[in-house]
């Protein structure tokens, strides 16, 4: 196998292959272009604390110290605001040495504001999967601005696999650029791809959303159900510039449209404090196919997820905010980011999570 991200029928081979298991069959439509969707099992641990196993301990061992009650989800459950659960998911994992893999939340569930990562026995870092593990896969979650109605079988997390190096040097992703844009305008290349807030929209003064503080429950099953006004109030501007208030979650929009070639797959990379009292995005994976013009994506911008610090900061138009880390596949994916699997963020702007009406 080459090295690179693995895609979707060589996520299909594992599967076949049991490096791949679950508690229930696995569904074709869990497995994306570059990626898989990891599912909810029928129980949640509420927990006093977010906590990593370290070396040589068990996520049960540390839920028996840990744990305050147990909930059942089966036939819904609600995970409250501000609480911290974790859930074993279904899927658990045996993988060859060689190949790591990496999760993230879905798109969907960062823009409900909702912190969710993957943790494993043994485990010393979120979100990451090392060589050679053999093991189950825990949900922690902690709903930051809405409570949520869960179910066993939904996904909240997906799982990339890497085998060997895959990330690509600022001068191997400035010639895919030269090859295939990957970014609207000049790029700025500094440790991946680097891109900005839009506070100046091409028609009205509509620049993003504000989550609101005493809101209803969200339901994970109904999607474009729940009434924005409900849970978001508008931000708007005609000055290029808006201030962040101290605890608030945003959503706002990259300036730049964005490409993922086929041949490769990003993710966003974690905030960096010297970009401003801010964090921007839960470190999320874009499939190959994501803005591409070949997948009926032109114009795709990337959604930003905005969580201001502990001091009120301005954040003005085309101000940098993060940047894209990308990296090569292993194999050109059977199937691409777009229409053709129903891909619900292809050719975006800025656009709250499916659940709630449009």
């Amino acid at each position: 196998m080459d090295a690179g991200v693995l895609a979707d029928h060589q996520i299909k081979a594992m599967i076949a292959d049991a490096r791949i298991g679950a508690a229930s069959p696995i569904l074709n439509d869990q497995v994306q272009p570059a990626s898989l969707d990891l599912r909810l099992g029928d129980v949640a641990y509420r927990v006093r604390a977010s906590f990593l196993p370290g070396r040589d301990r068990t996520v049960m061992q540390r839920l028996e110290d840990l744990t305050m009650h147990r909930i059942t989800l089966t036939g819904g459950a609600v995970l409250e605001k501000g609480c911290v659960y974790v859930i074993p998911l279904m899927e658990h994992l045996r993988l060859p040495e060689g190949m790591t893999a990496a999760a993230s939340a879905k798109s969907s569930t960062g823009r409900l504001d909702l912190m969710t990562r993957v943790i494993t026995d043994d485990g010393v870092e979120f979100d990451r999967v090392p060589e050679g593990y053999d093991g189950p896969l825990y949900a922690e979650i902690c709903p930051q601005s809405f409570s949520v109605l869960a179910q066993p079988g939904q996904s909240l997390n997906q799982v990339i696999f890497r085998q060997g190096h895959t990330f690509l040097s600022d001068a191997e992703l400035a010639a895919v650029h030269a090859e295939t844009p990957v970014v609207t305008g000049d790029p700025v290349i500094s440790e991946g791809l680097g891109f900005s807030v839009d506070l100046r929209p091409e028609s009205g003064d509509l620049v993003g959303y504000r989550a609101k503080h005493h809101s209803g429950l969200v339901d994970l099953a109904r999607v474009n159900h729940h009434a924005p006004e409900d849970y978001w109030e508008e931000v708007r501007t005609s000055q290029g510039r808006i201030i962040l208030d101290p605890g608030a979650f945003y959503i706002l929009v990259s300036r730049e449209a964005i490409s993922i070639p086929p041949g490769y797959a990003a993710e966003m990379a974690p905030y960096l404090a010297m970009v401003g009292e801010f964090r921007v995005h839960y470190a999320g994976f874009f499939d190959p196919g994501f803005g591409w013009d070949g997948a009926g994506g032109a114009g795709s911008r990337g959604v930003l997820e905005v969580r201001c610090h502990e001091a009120p900061f301005v954040l003005e138009h085309g101000q940098i905010v993060g940047r894209l880390v990308y990296e090569r596949m292993s194999a050109r994916p059977a199937a691409l980011y777009g229409r053709a699997i129903k891909s619900n963020y292809q050719g975006q702007g800025l656009k709250l999570s499916k659940h709630f009406r449009s």
